[in-house]
């Protein structure tokens, strides 16, 4: 049994879950070619087994409605014969910086001084904070690409070079404040507020912020179909630089608290938020805590099982003579696995889904590993049907009580 795993599920079956990833060999390489097609074993009672079983029926159904409209809005833009030839190409140049295994090679910090500017929030309906405010915070994001080919076409889409966030705050401040991501094209603030239970760690003396994630909300670009469709629709290359922005914008948001005399900053996300918190564990040495919530972690295996995406991968790189690996290496550079967590182990929480099919809770159990086992929670739901949620709520709790970040009840 693993102490590391905190929930009442455990996954594999005792004495016999075998490790993902050998040591000593680069992700790509070494995760099996067919993991998109390998089952995550859990040891689960009859009741869990139902309810896994449920709930994650509704998550193929979300997962093949959302994957033609990703083929259909996103895809064709990005990964076409021609523009997955140009993106491969980008292999050269951020393959050194993947391998290097120094996230600084790749994510830059952001130049001093960017100012923050404050505002009442003009969103309804919003939760009302007691002894406190609710503001909304916004900023010129100073990325630039990493990859000379994409800075044109990147800086194009002018409403996601605004950065914005909200930002719940007690008067009598400043206060350890936690960061919440949202997930893929899930920006909405009201749902965001009542599923990292922002309010509720609000009361327990933190303040909280709402990170909004490159072309996503008030981000988006002129004309964009759908929230975050600007993150996946340029191409690999294209993801691996909002990758990058999401983690200097991120960076200049902490820089801008620690100003204003915050003294702990810990992240959590969800799905995509999941991801981004995960490289933040990586980048950014000055967070209290990381906690990724049904984390992605090697997009292009998730891509396999989004049907008819996976089909439309395969041609694509039949196509052009290249392998899954070649997809892999591509993205490795805005990948966490890439790189040794830049926290201790004592400071990284995970929490998956059993049923997740939007996510796979092999990915969770990938990072996991590769951060050395720190807590774990399972829950029997999906992606979108978070059940026992209370119960990782609490765990969550008792972790940030045990890091001084949350005071003792």
């Amino acid at each position: 049994m693993d102490p590391e795993v905190i929930s009442r599920i455990r996954h594999g079956v005792p004495g016999r879950t075998r490790t993902l990833l050998p040591e000593n060999e680069p992700w790509w390489e070494a995760l099996p070619r067919d993991f998109a097609a390998r089952p995550e074993r859990f040891d689960l009672d009859a009741r869990d087994a139902a309810t896994v079983t449920a709930t994650s029926a509704s998550d193929v159904v979300v997962r093949t409605m959302a994957a033609y409209a990703v083929g259909t809005l996103a895809f064709p833009l990005g990964f076409h014969p021609l523009e997955l030839r140009r993106s491969l190409k980008d292999l050269d140049f951020y393959a050194s910086m993947a391998e290097s295994g120094d996230p600084a090679r790749f994510f830059r910090k952001p130049p001093p001084g960017i100012r923050i500017h404050r505002g009442r929030s003009d969103m309804y309906p919003r939760f009302e904070p007691p002894g406190g405010k609710v503001e909304t915070l916004r900023w010129d994001s100073p990325f630039m690409p990493r990859n000379p080919r994409l800075h044109r076409r990147y800086l194009r889409a002018k409403g996601n070079r605004t950065a914005h966030a909200r930002y719940w705050r007690h008067d009598d401040g400043p206060r350890p404040t936690l960061i919440a991501i949202h997930g893929f094209s899930a920006d909405f603030y009201l749902v965001n507020e009542w599923f990292f239970a922002l309010p509720w760690f609000y009361r327990m003396g933190c303040d909280v912020v709402l990170f909004t994630l490159p072309f996503h909300g008030r981000r988006q670009p002129l004309g964009s179909p759908f929230s975050g469709h600007g993150f996946f629709a340029g191409g690999a290359a294209h993801i691996n630089e909002a990758v990058a922005q999401a983690v200097m914008d991120f960076r200049v948001l902490v820089d801008w608290l620690e100003a204003q005399g915050v003294e702990k900053v810990g992240a959590t996300g969800v799905s995509l938020g999941g991801f981004t918190t995960a490289m933040l564990a990586c980048a950014e040495p000055r967070l209290a805590f990381a906690i990724p919530n049904v984390p992605v972690v090697s997009m292009p295996d998730l891509v396999l099982e989004w049907e008819p995406l996976g089909t439309a991968l395969r041609a694509g790189l039949k196509l052009l003579r290249r392998s899954l690996v070649d997809a892999r290496h591509l993205l490795a550079v805005s990948n966490p696995l890439s790189y040794r967590p830049a926290l201790p182990k004592d400071r990284l929480m995970i929490v998956g889904g059993v049923g997740d099919r939007l996510a796979p809770p092999k990915h969770s159990r990938l990072l996991w590993e590769h951060w050395g086992r720190p807590k774990l929670h399972w829950f029997p739901g999906s992606h979108l049907l978070h059940l026992d949620r209370g119960e990782y709520l609490e765990a969550q709790a008792m972790f940030l009580r045990r890091l001084d970040f949350l005071p003792d009840t």
